[in-house]
């Protein structure tokens, strides 16, 4: 279940900031939220990921999300929202317990810089201290979102080759990233 409270969030900042200090954190005050209501994206991007303000007034409603923010440092350049309901993302459930990533957005200002993989990184690293019992990250992408598909391929994330048709801006890939080390047997 979602765990936003001060402590557990705390409680984790070292833990999911990247050497060049990209961190993640609930979204806990007025002063957060309103700067996380000022990130924008481009035109094109917008159609993919919504209006900023609305998903994070979206998630903070609702008792299954989490409204997160990416902060470089002290300053917010993005925000996701981490969605637990068992039918979140694939509208089913997943063959283990995940978590949904939707909405994620970096400030266009900030972009192509990396920042967007680090938050990533500092995301599942949170999700590993915070929901130890969550095994996948899931997400779709629009399949015509190209920049956003390499990005998260970049990170980790693995195409299940099934598509999601739920989306307003057209079909998605369902893509995914185990958060714990797959176990083999050995040979």
């Amino acid at each position: 279940m979602p765990d936003c409270t001060p402590t557990a969030t705390a409680t984790v900042a070292s833990a999911s900031a990247t050497a060049t200090g990209v961190r993640v954190a609930c979204i806990l005050d007025d002063a957060t939220a309103d700067a996380v209501r000022q990130l924008r994206v481009s035109e094109e991007q917008y159609r993919y990921v919504g209006d900023t303000a609305f998903n994070l007034g979206d998630s903070l409603r609702d008792p299954m999300s989490e409204a997160m923010a990416v902060f470089a440092h002290d300053e917010v350049i993005g925000f996701y929202r981490l969605d637990f309901a068992p039918n979140a993302v694939a509208g089913r459930p997943m063959h283990a317990p995940s978590v949904g990533l939707r909405a994620f957005v970096i400030d266009q200002g900030r972009q192509g810089t990396g920042l967007g993989t680090q938050a990533m990184a500092a995301c599942c690293a949170d999700l590993r201290q915070r929901h130890p019992d969550r095994a996948l990250l899931v997400l779709t992408v629009n399949c015509s979102n190209h920049a956003a598909i390499a990005a998260y391929r970049k990170v980790g994330f693995v195409d299940t080759g099934e598509l999601y048709h739920g989306g307003s801006a057209g079909p998605q890939h369902l893509m995914l990233i185990p958060l714990h080390p797959v176990s083999t047997p050995d040979a």
